[in-house]
């Protein structure tokens, strides 16, 4: 295992966008393809569920009813059913908003961070540049970076628990492409590592359970194919990134991950081939 202690995790998805696949992996199709939200639930032995990310939820509608902002869900149109939402699925599965006590945010762009004020009683974990990232832009900046503030609960900072340099760490026993990584519940469970590219700050998520290991990519890629075929996005495509030269080597560190360690199984939070995969459609 990767991780020091195993855990129960769900892939699933709430909610998709319509994009030309052409943007997002070199070489790819002109026509629009679906890319699902994907966030994971993962049970922990302890704490219970833990959250990475959320999805859409319906206030991205709300937030997205008027311009400038209204021109997010126009770029890339939205589809979402309130039955595919993390707390419909969790209530679902037995569990309570109140059950949540831990979010992980991978980034703050609204197709990750949708769901957040459904958790009123979550603290909410992210690397600190993250956030450093978008907390002062103004709303056309913002836009841009595809960050709607909204959907932020009021008291967003004092349930906060950021993640910075002098965080815990550990260091890795495999030869990964990684030194280290930030041991987010300080169990050895859950080892965050920074994937900055697409956005600054950017966190990915190595978790065990007792059967595999997984690296929870966020949006380091699009898609599976991109990694295994070697397929960057359009250049175009740089025109949203925080930065290509981070991206590039973060492109690099899944491309050796998946020729050195084949079973890891990454898994690209917009990836419908892998949410086929290992998508269970419920909570285990």
């Amino acid at each position: 295992m990767i991780s020091a202690r195993p855990v129960s995790l769900s892939i699933l998805s709430a909610g998709y966008c319509v994009h030309p696949e052409f943007l997002t992996l070199r070489g790819g199709a002109l026509r629009p393809v679906k890319f699902p939200a994907g966030y994971a639930v993962i049970r922990h032995p302890d704490l219970g569920p833990v959250l990475f990310d959320t999805g859409y939820s319906a206030r991205f509608f709300q937030e997205t009813a008027s311009l400038p902002d209204s021109l997010y869900r126009h770029i890339t149109p939205v589809v979402f059913e309130e039955r595919d939402s993390a707390l419909h699925r969790l209530r679902e599965a037995g569990f309570d908003a109140a059950d949540i006590r831990y979010v992980v945010l991978s980034h703050f762009h609204a197709d990750h961070i949708g769901g957040v004020r459904d958790f009123p009683q979550a603290k909410f974990i992210y690397l600190q540049k993250s956030y450093d990232a978008v907390r002062s832009l103004g709303r056309i900046k913002a836009l841009r970076a595809g960050f709607l503030p909204g959907l932020l609960p009021e008291d967003f900072l004092a349930r906060s628990l950021p993640v910075t340099a002098e965080s815990a760490q550990r260091e890795f026993l495999h030869s990964l492409p990684f030194e280290k990584a930030f041991d987010l519940l300080g169990d050895g469970s859950l080892l965050a590592v920074e994937m900055s590219g697409h956005a600054a700050g950017m966190m990915g998520l190595f978790v065990s359970t007792a059967e595999h290991d997984y690296l929870l990519c966020a949006d380091t890629v699009w898609s599976s194919r991109a990694f295994r075929e070697n397929r960057r996005p359009h250049p175009a495509a740089g025109l949203i990134m925080d930065s290509r030269a981070d991206y590039e080597v973060n492109f690099q560190r899944l491309r050796e991950l998946h020729m050195h360690y084949p079973e890891l199984r990454i898994v690209p939070s917009h990836c419908c081939e892998a949410l086929a995969a290992w998508g269970t459609g419920g909570i285990r």
